[in-house]
């Protein structure tokens, strides 16, 4: 048995799960939210017992800290004790298609692709070597959210600009979400017994993306040069005219503002000043407008992937929902197979409330599937493999 120690690093958070492979027993979990913020929460949880309360922890290093004198109080006899810790780092440009041991080169290179992911990749190397200060005899691993894409063909992953201008400045769809797609792809095979099986998978939280797998290869993805384009999410705006941009660059918006209305002000959360779901439906069902519009705005978006990429595969076997809303809001599943009884889909309502596997009408010729995703597992499997 070897301990695995999975950490995904947030900008103002840090996640984790101790693992004992290969059984894939979790042995403790728990987070740190608000990191460098004066009310600051850590929840932790294992089989001696839980820990939640408020602190300052005002950087990643004094949050690891904690978790690692707990885990060694109640979980563990020494870190010495973890073999290996995988670290989720959102982007890997096109420069890693695998887990990678972490040494100097890698995290140079992590470092270098900032610039994609602003605001992931600076936390994601902040993990990486504040645990390698509290762990410094664990194996060090990435495991890339890109990499499960790097499947995708060219005629998909390519924009329609200047091709050296594309590859000087690496522009082109890398996609998002890789390690909770590449986990549910294989659960989905899995249960279908159809290793090539042509699937759209959803993963819809506050992030949102849509990827066409076959053959468990994913071959187009709506997320692309960054976390911004495609489904709508939370606070992101997905697809918009890039003609808006230039619009409000012209009146006078800067760069940041700009960012700061895809980002963070847009999708839901612009919509209907509301980012939670669960608010959402519930002004929805009091007869807000505002907020029945953006259901339905939402759910057509996806409509649309699903009928793209269903012509992308010349084909579909299974569609599949994953993640927060994905996986809890029978609603939001009710409203996207609604009206696709051209593409072979169609639900069962008392399947779908109860959120079972298959949740298909008996003449459904499309499995529609609800499968719990486990990022922290894929990346303890893969972590695993690698050492």
């Amino acid at each position: 048995m070897q301990k695995i120690l999975v950490l995904n690093s947030g900008s103002s958070s840090m996640k984790f799960q101790l693992l004992a492979m290969p059984s894939e027993k979790v042995i403790a979990s728990g987070m740190v939210d608000r990191i460098g913020q004066e009310d600051a929460l850590i929840k932790l949880k294992g089989e001696s017992g839980q820990l939640t309360e408020k602190g300052d922890f005002k950087n990643h290093q004094i949050a690891l800290n904690k978790v690692a004198q707990w885990l060694t109080e109640g979980v563990l006899n020494s870190p010495e004790e973890i073999a290996a810790i995988g670290h989720r780092v959102v982007h890997g440009g096109s420069h890693f298609k695998e887990p990678t041991l972490i040494r100097g080169a890698v995290k140079s290179k992590i470092k270098e692709l900032f610039g994609l992911a602003p605001l992931h990749n600076p936390a994601n190397l902040e993990g990486i070597e504040v645990a390698e200060k509290v762990f410094p005899t664990a194996i060090q691993v990435a495991v890339f959210d890109t990499a499960f894409h790097q499947s995708i063909p060219e005629k998909a992953y390519r924009y329609a600009i200047q091709k050296k201008m594309a590859d000087e400045e690496g522009i082109r769809l890398y996609g998002f979400h890789g390690t909770s797609h590449q986990y549910v792809s294989r659960q989905a095979t899995d249960h279908l017994k159809n290793p090539a099986a042509k699937m759209v998978i959803l993963h819809l939280g506050n992030g949102c993306s849509a990827t066409a797998v076959y053959n468990g290869q994913s071959v187009d993805h709506s997320l692309g040069f960054g976390p911004l384009s495609g489904l709508v999410m939370g606070s992101r705006s997905g697809d918009i005219d890039p003609s808006v941009l230039l619009y409000l660059l012209k009146k006078g918006y800067s760069e940041k503002e700009l960012s700061d209305l895809l980002n963070r002000q847009s999708g839901m959360l612009g919509l209907t000043g509301e980012s939670d779901l669960r608010e959402i439906i519930r002004k929805n069902e009091a007869g807000d407008q505002e907020c029945k519009l953006a259901l339905e705005l939402n759910t057509y978006r996806i409509k649309k992937y699903i009928g793209a990429y269903a012509a992308a595969l010349n084909g579909l076997d299974a569609l599949v929902f994953t993640a927060g809303i994905g996986e809890n809001s029978a609603l939001i599943r009710e409203l996207v197979c609604r009206e696709m009884e051209f593409l072979g889909i169609a639900i069962d309502p008392s399947k779908n409330e109860k959120g079972e596997i298959e949740i298909q009408a008996d003449e459904s010729k499309v499995k529609v599937l609800v499968i719990p995703t486990n990022e922290e597992l894929e990346i303890a499997r893969q972590t695993y493999q690698l050492i």
